[in-house]
């Protein structure tokens, strides 16, 4: 195909130049926002009188119709083409003639392939918020399914206080909620219009911004031109809150793949989203998680490669800015893969809640609790403190649990211990006298699940 930009140069390159050069393999993706935009720039054009009304129908009507066609895979675009702007607007012209080389009147590929990333960037960001929901709301299920189970939680990956299952899935859930708040935000101040910078510096005709800005579903116009061709501080945003998703979604991965080790057996994900061993016949690989893990990278590396491909450029566009592309669609498609499965996994796993009560019991996470018992009858904590840290050693070395201990061993070594003492350190009672705003009472852990359904709602 000829270049649309052929003028002052011939448009001829060395065969690998042009390779290198050209988008059409992955920018093709924008066909559907490309032709959505065109299609409104046609009526734009013709509703200001810049051509006639019935051109600008006939080109709306033609652009549909290749849209359509290429939707439903009866037309391939031509990966001959530049990039798809030029397959767009040259098989317009060979379909209508002359009248589709009127389209590209007071616009530039500049301001057209802004205009198509704020679309595909907004539309992925729907997508994104959505899962998100999805998500929570099966983290905030499985919540009240285990809001009472007791487990050990864990500071530096040892043993250190009790709290439930339900507990330890509503951290995940609000951290999420974050994520999409993070992704409502950047949707929001994306959705601008481009259309109308042309080049860098506006047109000389008497274009509608404002008309193309609501057609197409935008709050507005960008009002400078410069700003409008050079900027994808969106997308660096967007890529931001994608790579906090991802880093949540890892930290989450890591805790399954610990979780439903034998050396854990805290939870049994299920054989939809494990693998089994070629070898092996016994095991049952956590492979969906691990992969969700290493994924992060891929997102990570996005936002660093975005703002490093950015850092450098004098406005207005440079052909750098067409690495945004590439860039972007991996992270999203990435992100939105890991969403996709995170649902449905978290959804579908159990709890082995007999499993982590025994290692919570076993783990001494009860003795800040001893020594609270002791300061809460005088004693100064930090006297407390010590006094429950030998407890601890001696019961370690017998083997024994806390409350294995006699009673009569623990008024030999304070006589404020009494009968209550059994009580005050069971594992149910230091987790549901955790009623601080957040804490890990059951009382409090619903409050949790509450707010967190109606987070959901705030769509």
């Amino acid at each position: 195909m000829a270049k649309l930009w052929e003028g002052l140069v011939s448009g001829v390159m060395s065969e690998a130049a042009d390779s290198f050069n050209a988008s059409i393999k992955f920018d093709k993706r924008l066909l559907e926002e490309d032709i959505d935009g065109s299609i409104v720039h046609a009526r734009m054009l013709g509703k200001q009188g810049i051509i006639e009304e019935a051109e600008a129908e006939k080109i709306a009507s033609a652009l549909l119709s290749l849209k359509e066609e290429v939707l439903s895979g009866a037309l391939a675009v031509d990966e001959t083409a530049e990039d798809v702007h030029t397959f767009v607007e040259q098989t317009l012209t060979a379909r209508i003639g002359s009248l589709g080389k009127k389209l590209h009147t007071a616009r530039s590929r500049n301001d057209q392939v802004a205009l198509d990333m704020r679309l595909f960037a907004r539309k992925t960001a729907g997508e994104v918020i959505e899962l998100l929901t999805s998500l929570v709301s099966a983290l905030a299920d499985k919540a009240e399914e285990y809001k009472g189970a007791v487990m050990p939680g864990y500071t530096h990956l040892q043993r250190a206080q009790p709290i439930t299952f339900g507990h330890h899935l509503c951290c995940y859930a609000y951290q999420f909620l974050r994520d999409r708040d993070r992704v409502k935000d950047a949707k929001k101040r994306l959705n601008l219009s481009p259309i109308g910078s042309a080049a860098l510096a506006g047109t000389t005709y008497p274009i509608d911004r404002a008309f193309e800005a609501k057609s197409l579903g935008f709050d507005g116009v960008i009002p400078n031109s410069l700003d409008g061709v050079s900027d994808r501080d969106y997308l660096v945003e967007l890529l931001s809150a994608f790579a906090l998703i991802s880093v949540h979604l890892s930290r989450l991965s890591e805790e399954l793949v610990l979780w439903s080790s034998w050396e854990f057996k805290f939870i049994e994900l299920s054989s939809d989203f494990t693998t089994g061993s070629s070898i092996m016949p016994q095991k049952k690989n956590p492979d969906i998680a691990e992969l969700t893990r290493g994924k992060t990278g891929r997102v990570v590396g996005s936002l660093v490669a975005m703002l490093t491909m950015l850092k450098s450029l004098p406005l207005a566009y440079n052909k750098d800015m067409q690495e945004d592309k590439e860039i972007f669609f991996d992270a999203a498609d990435t992100v939105i893969a890991c969403l996709t499965v995170a649902s449905p996994m978290i959804a579908s796993l159990r709890a082995k809640t007999e499993n982590m009560e025994k290692a919570a019991k076993e783990g001494y996470i009860n003795a800040t609790d001893l020594a609270d018992y002791l300061t809460k009858k005088g004693v100064p904590f930090r006297e407390s403190y010590k006094t429950a840290g030998a407890i601890v050693r001696a019961a370690a070395a017998k083997g024994v649990t806390l409350d294995e201990i006699p009673l009569s061993e623990y008024k030999a070594i304070d006589p404020l211990f009494g009968e209550d003492l059994y009580e005050a350190i069971s594992l149910e009672t230091c987790v549901n006298k955790r009623t601080s705003e957040g804490g890990s009472a059951v009382s409090e852990v619903e409050k949790q699940i509450v707010s967190i359904r109606k987070e959901i709602e705030n769509v």
